[in-house]
């Protein structure tokens, strides 16, 4: 193919044009971060060479020596940054530049507020790379040629941001990648040496890789050294310190530089929320720098999403997202883990069946969990806003983590009715979780050895449940639970601290006195017809009518047994494409209610089952369980009114 032949004009897709939109707004005030942004990627490019390299070392094509180096025209008003890493092919342009190729895309447009700062901050999560020149920049010039590519194999990507951008083949000696940015009017500020050395310094001293530029060479005297016509002699000199981080001593580490190191690996905009440094010697070494993050990430969700720490051997990249060395429960954790130990062509499947990675993931777990009991301990304002982000996610640990699951539940938070009172009922939850499971404990009542817990679509129906009657006139503290994970949760810690978790909506209770035992004893005699009767009109709809030990206000609920499945559970289930069997719930009714006395003075057959159905579907809709017949409920309520 001819390099004419080569050239072609592409559409940007509709996502990408959206994303480099948002970005030039919602990043300008920040707008220094395109050179973060792109001396990383021409530092993972590097990483990426040194690695393929360990299998093909031709790749080098007779240059080790890696390095980054950042020039700028200040006539011109151009900066450039080129690398002599991997470099890319010409569908790797296409992939990686012309478009955003990334499932989650979609979901991140929708999840911006059109506030700025909160969208800068989910926009760095998303990852702008090599975007951000847009920022300062009209036009765009990329070149590049992958390692072990021939000279004509190179293309040159060029773009002004807007709708389209050009792809042609041309002619390039060196491996690697040069990106030219044309400096918007009003942005030469960054064609300065000062200028660039400084924000060099700033974000990218922890680089790894050297990033060189230009200096003029100066005489005795202080003064510039000329060639013989008379220009600027100059070297190339490092700007950053070129050394792993995470080798370093920690007490040779500033907190802004930990920052700083953060940002380069997780690509977040957001300083960390707290991190843990710590280096293991003996019959296993390796170094592990991990962070908590401030913010959430939009996809924390997405399990399919890859996610994971960095991983090095001996201070050579390995490879991104290394889910094996962090449990899923802890996919929020960003950071490296370099080992002494493994093999340098360590693969994704070796990393599987190892057990010096078993060994160190055990370990990082421990140390995790160890940074967040501290937060919790010593800085309560930090954990709440961890719990706040994270929160849901920590509660798959005692699902997916046995041997950890006790330290995982002293970490969890929930809502209560200790404190539901002064709650604020619009609050759908999260800011009502603040009572761990010690903190429960701590207030149960002489003689109680149950924690008790009720689990509704969200914090209000929980709160306002009808099971929770018995428990308020008692005043025995119940948890309310309305996390989407919460019902995976109890159903995988059945206790805690020998104490049983117990649902209030569940089986049959042992928390009434002699005297209620007496009084229910009574009024199962006065309403033997009563039960008779709503269980034959309700059929197969409930596995029994019986009179309520809960209630004390309500006229009827909904009460399952041990262990069936709730209509929540069967919901996710059947949301999965999974199998989920239904059990008939129990209808209890409260003999003690003016309906349920009502109920018992009818004789009229037709008017005691409209009255039947009505008491189980407003026990369904407080239980939280889908109507059958929403119409013929309507129809019944109406009938009643009109009475």
């Amino acid at each position: 193919m001819s390099v004419e032949a080569s050239k072609e004009t592409l559409e940007f897709q509709t996502e990408a044009r959206q994303i480099l939109h948002l970005m030039t707004h919602s990043l300008y005030s920040n707008k220094e971060i395109f050179l973060r942004e792109l001396v990383s990627n021409a530092s993972d490019a590097c990483d990426k060479l040194r690695f393929e390299a360990l299998a093909d070392d031709s790749l080098y094509e007779g240059d080790s020596e890696l390095s980054i180096l950042v020039e700028y025209d200040d006539e011109a008003k151009t900066i450039t940054i080129s690398d002599n890493g991997i470099g890319m092919s010409r569908q790797e342009v296409i992939d990686n530049i012309g478009t955003i190729a990334s499932s989650g895309t979609r979901k991140f447009l929708d999840a911006m507020t059109g506030d700025q700062a909160k969208d800068a901050q989910m926009i760095g999560q998303f990852g702008v790379g090599f975007y951000s020149s847009f920022i300062v920049a009209d036009k765009v010039t990329l070149e590049t040629r992958r390692a072990g590519a021939s000279a004509d194999e190179a293309v040159r990507w060029e773009s002004d941001g807007e709708g389209s951008f050009s792809l042609e083949n041309v002619e390039r000696a060196v491996r690697g990648t040069r990106v030219v940015l044309h400096l918007k009017e009003g942005e030469a500020e960054f064609a300065n040496q000062y200028r660039l050395k400084s924000v060099i310094k700033q974000y990218s001293d922890h680089i790894s890789i050297p990033v060189m530029m230009a200096e003029e060479e100066l005489d005795d005297e202080g003064k510039p050294k000329k060639d013989e016509d008379g220009n600027p002699l100059t070297r190339l000199e490092r700007v950053n310190s070129a050394s792993a981080l995470w080798a370093r001593d920690k007490s040779d580490i500033s907190e802004e530089e930990y920052k700083e190191f953060y940002k380069h690996v997780s690509m977040d905009f957001a300083d960390p929320l707290s991190w843990i440094h710590s280096k293991v010697e003996g019959n296993q070494s390796y170094t592990s720098l991990l962070y908590v993050p401030t913010n959430p990430p939009f996809d924390l969700f997405d399990r399919d999403h890859k996610r994971g720490v960095k991983l090095y051997v001996k201070r050579i990249f390995i490879m991104d997202e290394a889910e094996q060395l962090m449990p899923n429960y802890l996919r929020f954790i960003k950071g490296v883990i370099d080992s002494d130990d493994l093999p340098l062509n360590v693969s994704r499947e070796i990393l599987q069946q190892n057990k010096v990675i078993d060994r160190i993931r055990g370990a990082s777990v421990k140390k995790v969990l160890g940074m967040l009991e501290s937060l919790q301990k010593n800085d309560t304002e930090k954990y709440e806003t961890f719990w706040k982000a994270f929160g849901q996610v920590l509660k798959e640990g005692p699902i997916e983590d046995m041997a950890n699951k006790e330290r995982i539940a002293k970490l969890l938070w929930f809502a209560s009715t200790h404190n539901a009172d002064s709650a604020d009922d619009d609050n759908n939850g999260p800011d009502e979780q603040n009572v761990t499971l010690e903190d429960y404990i701590s207030r149960m009542q002489e003689g109680q050895d149950k924690i008790y817990y009720i689990i509704g679509d969200n914090y209000t129906a929980a709160k306002n449940s009808p099971h929770l009657e018995i428990f308020k006139k008692k005043g025995i503290e119940v948890l309310l639970l309305s996390d989407r994970v919460d019902e995976w949760l109890v159903s995988h810690l059945n206790e805690f601290d020998g104490k049983k978790l117990q649902s209030v909506a569940r089986g049959t209770l042992d928390i009434e006195e002699e005297e209620d035992k007496a009084a229910l004893e009574e009024a199962k005699k006065t309403y033997t017809s009563v039960i008779e009767h709503a269980t034959k009109v309700l059929g197969d709809k409930v596995k029994e009518v019986r009179l309520s030990k809960r209630l004390t206000d309500s006229p009827s609920c909904l009460v399952l047994e041990e262990h069936d499945m709730s209509a929540q559970m069967q919901q996710i289930m059947e949301a999965a494409g999974q199998y989920a069997p239904k059990a008939a719930p129990v209808l209890e009714l409260n003999a003690d209610h003016q309906l349920i006395k009502k109920l018992n003075d009818i004789t009229d057959d037709d008017l005691f089952e409209e009255y039947t159905y009505l008491l189980f579907e407003q026990a369904q809709l407080a239980a939280g369980a889908p109507l059958e017949d929403a119409a013929g409920f309507v129809k019944r309520v109406n009938k009643l009114l009109e009475q």
